[in-house]
């Protein structure tokens, strides 16, 4: 298996990140004023030591391989980076607790303190997987100038980021098109992140697919997971379970132009312009942009594009994540939002990358009414 320098440097990076994550988290919960070694402590090295690479591990196999060995190994550790996140911030908390309580002179019990704040990390990094199997429907109106007659009162249904993979595979795809059938939609439109990049029967997991249907039609883009290398398989995948690929392309419906450019062609703000200059968008009916993730509004609304579909920040998942993304993406971070003359819906998801949790974010359909 070769592997990019990059990616060699990226790895490095990662996993010296998580053993001085695991490290803390040792200190953290070892720590003695009289600095004497706990009980167990070589014990909870070794398991700690095992841990803080379980991910990297995980992540480096299920690249390549497959299995329900590997599945099941996958799942624990990426459950695991979700708690840790949580363990980390308990960890810092606890340390400024105690650096404060010991500068205006008290005495406390820190371990109780460390105690009490890794069991409130726990619970909600349980709550937190609990959450991410939790899919809600969402509702919202869009209104549209110049929308053609026959879409008014029409609802459309998006979904964006499933991740299929090593967490997630067909079966919660079957489940995801029961609810949005259920939902009755007279087109669907599906944001990318399909799948999660990792080894998969592409074909198998995207044959739910095949009962997905609306009077209208089923749009697909790429996402950035389905092009991290070639991304012909998941494309054959999708197109052979009838859903029509958008790739720098326009098709019209009823009046309606829906446009489709792939996370790869969407990049870079010239890439994006050069795109919709070529789809020839009639500035003077309504139009829809499917395209992962919103990464240059502006160029969409300089296109003359009425409303933006997106999907890929998953609204950061959980916390300390959510905060980067929303000073990543500010109001595009998530909903319904405008920039000049466009509308612009971004979709939290309905899967999860990476940890399988999701705190102060929800997996999601989104159901559009247009008016």
């Amino acid at each position: 298996m070769r592997i990019h320098k990059g990616l060699i440097g990226f790895i490095a990076i990662t996993q010296s990140v998580l053993f001085l994550t695991h490290y803390l988290l040792y200190e953290t919960w070892t720590f003695s004023p009289t600095g004497s070694e706990p009980p167990g402590g070589f014990w909870i090295k070794v398991v700690l030591g095992f841990l803080s690479v379980s991910f990297v591990a995980a992540s480096l196999l299920a690249f390549r391989y497959t299995n329900a060995a590997l599945r099941a190994f996958y799942r624990v550790a990426a459950v695991w980076m979700g708690l840790v996140s949580f363990l980390f911030l308990a960890a810092v908390f606890s340390w400024v607790i105690f650096g404060v309580v010991r500068m205006v002179g008290l005495d406390m019990n820190f371990h109780w303190t460390v105690e009490l704040l890794f069991g409130a990390a726990v619970v909600a990094g349980l709550y937190g997987v609990f959450n991410a199997g939790w899919t809600r429907i969402t509702r919202t109106t869009v209104r549209l100038a110049n929308l053609p007659a026959a879409w008014h009162g029409r609802r459309a249904a998006l979904i964006s980021d499933l991740h299929l993979g090593h967490v997630r595979n067909g079966s919660f795809l079957r489940r995801m098109v029961a609810k949005i059938l259920k939902e009755e939609p007279d087109a669907i439109f599906i944001a990318g992140d399909l799948y999660d990049g990792t080894a998969i029967d592409a074909r198998r997991a995207a044959q739910p697919l095949s009962e997905l249907m609306a009077p209208h039609g089923v749009y697909f883009v790429a996402g950035n997971h389905e092009q991290f290398g070639d991304d012909s398989k998941y494309l054959r995948a999708i197109e052979a379970a009838g859903v029509r690929v958008l790739s720098n392309e326009k098709v019209e419906v009823d009046g309606l132009q829906i446009v489709g450019v792939p996370y790869r062609n969407a990049t870079l703000g010239g890439h994006l312009a050069s795109a919709l200059n070529g789809v020839r968008l009639d500035r003077g009916r309504a139009s829809i942009l499917l395209t992962h993730a919103p990464d240059h509004p502006e160029i969409a609304e300089a296109a003359g594009v009425s409303l933006q579909l997106s999907g890929h920040t998953h609204l950061g998942q959980f916390l300390p994540w959510s905060w980067i993304a929303r000073r990543i993406y500010r109001q595009f971070v998530y909903g319904l939002s405008r920039i000049g003359k466009m509308q612009v819906f971004t979709s939290s998801g309905a899967g999860t990358w990476g940890p399988p949790l999701r705190l102060g974010s929800n997996p999601e359909i989104v159901v559009l009414q247009f008016e």
